[in-house]
């Protein structure tokens, strides 16, 4: 969680994420089953068969006119579009197409004029937005972190190594190497880096260098970073891609899980303790799992389902299904909660009202977010306005409920959350006119003259009348007399008809009678064991 946000009514300076493109999240998935296209030049599209009308189809039209249409497509409608026959395929496939897409994501254009790029732009596109996909998840990724650290002088990983120079920054530490591979590598030429035999080292003929130093010089020696770019790609030309391919579909199965565990588990101290701390706050937990946290065995996917917000992102559905944006606005939710819950402990409230207040506003504050989180990044300040707009209508909805065993009778009826996010009065005195009415079937049944069937009903009768009976969506159900009469009050509760009041009052007394009858009918022992006659 990033530190210091500052205080609640302020609220503090986040950086914002850069937001990657709708196209770019879907690759994710596209790119695993791409193939390359062939290197032939782009030939008149050959149209099979004949139209049975005059209407001209997308493959009537020529080449040329084709290509200005599909410039306008995103990289997914693309792939999508070349998948549907060989002909739009080849099309699909052009280089002048890939080029754009190329520049576009990752700002580096490809020559195909005048130094021909040694692999096709679509290929081109595909291996280094699969690598960007891996290299931006590095810190959460074990496995590629063993290929790029651990094992980074063994002879099969320098395939992975050689990828490195294609970023300015690299989280990770410098690495001695010999002369001969930064030359075979990455095309750097000794003399650039002369000054550096003058370091002596043990390991005669090694030499360490810093990862941004060896980006300098690949800049240096080639010129521009599109060189650089081309001559790397080059030396990929003939390889096997199978490990890249391999790790990246692991990547894109388990990127949401990689990042959720690392940013839960990986805060530097003190806010790891904070962490799961506001993580925990007031939440229904299994103590035994929890009891993991941060374990080999933890079950991390439970810690998911505790919030709806990372239960969203542990499926994908934040800011688009990219996980990086989606990250950041589960770090940014949590720092509005770590606020807000500074803001509730200091007020003179009991525990029960603290809490309910605290889980209110959470709900209310995804209720209201929830499909604007699907879609984008929500920032620090954003959540912070929101919650203290839910926290001011929680707080008049307990004013409204008087004390908290109403305020729990009160919390599942639909104007409670329809209030919660609109803030309409008009929900507000469907609440009241709900309490009001409880209270009149309460008075009415505690009247002088229906002590006789008060006395009579049945306990499960009798406590549905009280003003703090909580009627279940469960109770509704079924052909049973409390059943019957749990509906009635409901319809009578929610629509303040006089009529179900009236068919309430008559099947209590209904109810009571009966009781009367069947009494009446027991010997006078079995009276005096009920307690019924003196």
């Amino acid at each position: 969680m990033n530190a210091a946000r500052g205080a609640w009514q302020r609220g503090g300076d986040t950086g914002m994420a850069d937001l990657s493109t709708t196209w770019e999240r879907e690759l994710l998935e596209q790119f695993s089953c791409l193939t390359a296209a062939s290197d032939e030049e782009i030939h008149p599209l050959e149209v099979t068969s004949e139209s049975s009308d005059n209407r001209t189809s997308l493959l009537h039209l020529s080449d040329e006119v084709l290509l200005v249409i599909l410039r306008n497509l995103d990289p997914v409608s693309l792939l999508r579009l070349g998948s549907t026959c060989s002909s739009l395929f080849r099309v699909c496939s052009c280089n002048s197409l890939w080029t754009l897409h190329f520049q576009d994501s990752f700002r580096v254009s490809l020559s195909y004029t005048h130094a021909r790029c040694p692999v096709m732009a679509k290929t081109a596109f595909r291996l280094v937005f699969m690598w960007r996909s891996l290299f931006r998840n590095i810190h959460c990724n074990p496995a590629l972190q063993e290929k790029l650290f651990v094992e980074i002088q063994l002879t099969p990983h320098k395939y992975w190594i050689q990828w490195l120079v294609l970023e300015e920054s690299v989280p990770l530490p410098s690495v001695r190497l010999p002369c001969c591979d930064v030359e075979k590598l990455w095309g750097i030429t000794r003399d650039l880096f002369q000054d550096k035999f003058k370091e002596k080292t043990e390991d005669c003929g090694t030499i360490k260098f810093e990862w941004r130093e060896l980006y300098n010089f690949a800049l240096e020696h080639h010129g521009s970073i599109s060189q650089v770019f081309q001559h790397v790609l080059g030396q990929h030309q003939n390889i096997d891609h199978a490990d890249l391919e391999s790790m990246y579909h692991q990547y894109i199965q388990c990127r949401f899980q990689w990042l959720f565990t690392y940013w839960l588990f990986h805060q530097p101290a003190p806010y790891n303790k904070q962490l799961r701390s506001i993580f925990l706050q007031w939440k229904k937990h299994n103590k035994r799992k929890v009891a993991t946290w941060g374990e080999t065995l933890c079950d991390v996917r439970y810690l998911a389902s505790l919030h709806p917000i990372t239960k969203d992102y542990w499926r994908g559905r934040l800011a688009r299904g990219d996980e990086s944006v989606g990250i950041q606005m589960v770090e940014n939710y949590f720092s509005m909660c770590k606020s807000l819950l500074a803001w509730i402990l200091v007020r003179d409230w009991g525990r029960l009202k603290r809490r309910k207040v605290y889980e209110d506003t959470l709900d209310g504050v995804y209720l209201l977010l929830r499909r604007e989180m699907q879609e984008t990044l929500i920032e620090h300040e954003r959540f912070c306005q929101v919650a203290k707009v839910q926290l001011t209508r929680v707080c008049t909805l307990e004013e409204t409920a008087a004390n908290y065993v109403n305020w729990k009778m009160i919390d599942t009826l639909p104007y409670y959350k329809l209030y919660l996010l609109s803030g309409n009065a008009v929900y507000l005195g469907h609440v009241k006119g709900f309490l009001r009415r409880k209270r009149l079937i309460r008075d009415w049944i505690y009247q002088e003259e229906n002590t006789w069937s008060r006395q009579l009903l049945p306990d499960q009768l009798y406590m549905l009348l009280e003003f703090d009976t909580k009627i279940s969506q469960e109770s509704l159900h079924g052909d049973s007399v409390t059943a019957q009469l749990s509906r009635l009050m409901w319809l009578y509760l929610n629509s303040g008809q006089e009529l179900y009041l009236e068919a309430v009052q008559g099947m209590v007394l209904q109810c009571a009678r009966a009781r009367l009858n069947h009494l009446s009918t027991l010997p006078a022992c079995e009276l005096r064991g009920l307690g019924l006659l003196h």
